[in-house]
């Protein structure tokens, strides 16, 4: 991207001042659960073993292998991460997202970061796992985030068995780096439709404009706020990008159960207990509900199970090697409409 100029005569690179918002996240993220040295350092172990253990189930369950020939344990680079690192790592990851963006006034790009990372903030105490196909080094594999303390929280607050939770979590996350590995086309499929989308909402210098936007359609606690900002032709993109996400959650979510009990033995009771707390969280209404949806927490949870149940339906009609020729190029992704009709999918691809 060329370099702007913010109207102080200083250089501005940047759509948002990005170093500033992973600060203002990691000033406002609450702490983790309080543990003592030896806890920590039992789960940092036991996460970085989970990741390297979960890739090469995930690959004999899935049928998926990385395109390059690489090994499963090979396709992410796992960063066992607390709450302002994971706000770091993700300000990184939106800055190479946003790259194409005209930067706006310093002013501006200050306005911005204090929201981002107010929002940062809260998603830091949520997320127990990202894979970040998007910052990694030339020909390096993608960032694989599990966020310790989250994970903690959860698994205490669920009363599942600690070690079998920490390898669920790993098996999703490592689905989700074989899944780009599998299909190296697809991060840079998915920059461009993410690029098409934001280059459209957010004219020259308005990234500060559009942030605010957002906020005043979330007041009224509607759940159309966000869709209620898109012209016909962004939501067409927009629902392009939401259905090719609730492929990759879904077909997280079903591979990470399908190991069974011979890898996970508690797989069904951490199942049931997980649904519950989604569909609690689903529930809430008044100031948290506004919360849900600035972060989009509850279209998360319909693409999970919608993706869930294209992928169980395709993989019931046409195998496992039908079902992953939805990796063959984005001609084979399915459609919004194909999400809700696998039987559409199968019929057009197969």
């Amino acid at each position: 991207m060329a370099d702007g100029q913010n109207g102080y005569g200083d250089e501005v690179t940047s759509v948002v001042d990005w170093d500033a918002a992973a600060a203002i996240a990691g000033r406002l993220a609450r702490p983790g659960p309080v543990a003592d040295g030896a806890t920590l350092a039992r789960l940092v172990h036991d996460l970085r073993q989970a990741a390297g253990t979960a890739a090469e189930h995930v690959a004999q369950i899935s049928g998926l292998r990385p395109a390059d020939g690489r090994e499963p344990a090979q396709v992410s680079a796992v960063h066992v991460v607390d709450r302002p690192r994971w706000a770091k790592a993700n300000t990184q990851m939106f800055a190479a997202l946003a790259g194409g963006l005209t930067p706006p006034s310093r002013a501006a790009r200050g306005a911005t970061a204090a929201e981002v990372g107010a929002v940062l903030a809260l998603l830091a105490g949520k997320v127990i796992g990202q894979f970040d196909p998007y910052t990694q080094a030339e020909g390096g594999p993608g960032r694989l985030l599990l966020v310790a303390p989250n994970v903690l929280s959860v698994e205490r607050t669920l009363g599942v068995d600690p070690a079998d939770f920490r390898l669920w979590v790993a098996l999703h996350e490592q689905t989700h780096a074989l899944q780009f590995a599998a299909a190296p086309w697809l991060a840079d499929h998915l920059r461009g439709r993410i690029d098409t989308l934001t280059q459209d909402l957010v004219p020259d210098g308005q990234a500060a404009e559009l942030v605010r936007r957002v906020l005043a359609a979330l007041r009224d606690v509607a759940d159309t706020g966000l869709l209620a900002l898109l012209s016909d032709d962004q939501r067409a993109v927009f629902d392009e990008v939401s259905a090719v996400m609730a492929l990759l959650e879904g077909h997280a979510d079903v591979m990470m159960d399908e190991v069974g009990p011979t890898v996970v033995p508690t797989v069904e009771a951490i199942r049931a207990q997980f649904e519950r707390r989604r569909d609690a969280g689903a529930a809430v209404r008044g100031p948290a509900r506004v919360v849900r949806l600035l972060l989009g927490l509850d279209l998360k949870l319909a693409q999970y199970r919608e993706g869930a149940g294209f992928v169980r339906t395709v993989r019931g009609q046409v195998g496992l090697d039908g079902l992953n020729a939805v990796w063959t190029s984005p001609d084979t992704l399915p459609t919004p409409a194909e999400i809700a009709d696998p039987a559409a999918w199968v019929a057009r691809v197969h």
